[in-house]
């Protein structure tokens, strides 16, 4: 029986993302300079950061001016007033806030460290907010790149969150197109003729992190190509990663 092979290669050469710039043609670039054929069934994972900054998802504190629940907030935590507010700007519920650490659900229903307000890999002075619609960020660039190849692809977009209980942090899927987020082995049977009950993979946060491990945080690298992975392309959301409030036993 054939071994499966899974093949990560990072891709380079992009250059720094301005707004409006289009994140597929900036991709197609960089893959035709490393000289890769694109294949049926690629999985591109593209850095948030770069799906942010091409969509102008950029704030300057200079032009924030926080409340006073902000800057009360701020002093708790320990933070910038101005970086608050905006993190209160993208909240819809403060899950947790303690020893000077914000856990906010965003208005994705991501739950996540400051609402995924971010300023690294930022000039000084500016913050970073995720995309509007991670998915229709994501099927943007799958579009443009399968048109632009005349290969069916997928696409994931990716950050990095906190975990509860595990040190560290790992990419995860905040954006899908193409490919079904979940690999539902309900109804199977393992080895020994037992139904599965309860196996439900998550198969685009799987190749986030996978991808990570060639991306890096400080390489460079905002895009990675994953080739030789099973997936489906049925339920195309990320938002199907998000464990629905009455079966999340920590809200």
């Amino acid at each position: 029986m054939r071994r499966p092979e899974l093949y990560i290669t990072g891709i380079t050469g992009l250059p720094e993302i301005s707004a409006d710039a289009s994140l597929g043609q900036l991709i197609a670039q960089g893959i035709r300079q490393a000289q890769i054929e694109l294949q049926e069934k690629d999985v591109l994972v593209v850095a948030q950061k770069i799906v942010s900054k091409a969509e102008g998802r950029t704030i300057r504190l200079d032009s924030v001016t926080p409340s006073a629940l902000a800057c009360r907030w701020a002093e708790a935590c320990q933070k910038d007033p101005r970086v608050m507010e905006v993190i209160l700007s993208q909240t819809q519920r403060i899950v947790r806030m303690d020893r000077g650490i914000l856990i906010a659900e965003t208005e994705h229903s991501f739950v996540c460290a400051n609402a995924g307000v971010d300023s690294s890999n930022s000039p000084p002075g500016e913050v970073l907010l995720l995309p509007r619609d991670p998915d229709a960020s994501a099927a943007r660039i799958r579009k443009e790149l399968s048109e632009g190849f005349g290969v069916t692809l997928a696409v994931i977009i990716s950050d990095s969150f906190g975990r509860p209980w595990r040190q560290g942090q790992v990419d995860v899927a905040i954006g899908v197109a193409g490919l079904d987020p979940l690999l539902d082995y309900r109804g199977f049977r393992d080895r020994f003729g037992r139904q599965m009950e309860a196996t439900v993979i998550a198969v685009a946060d799987e190749l986030a992190g996978a991808a990570e491990l060639v991306m890096g945080k400080t390489s460079e690298v905002p895009v990675a190509l994953i080739r030789g992975v099973y997936f489906q392309s049925l339920n195309e959301s990320a938002r199907a990663l998000v464990r629905p409030a009455e079966e999340d036993l920590f809200r």
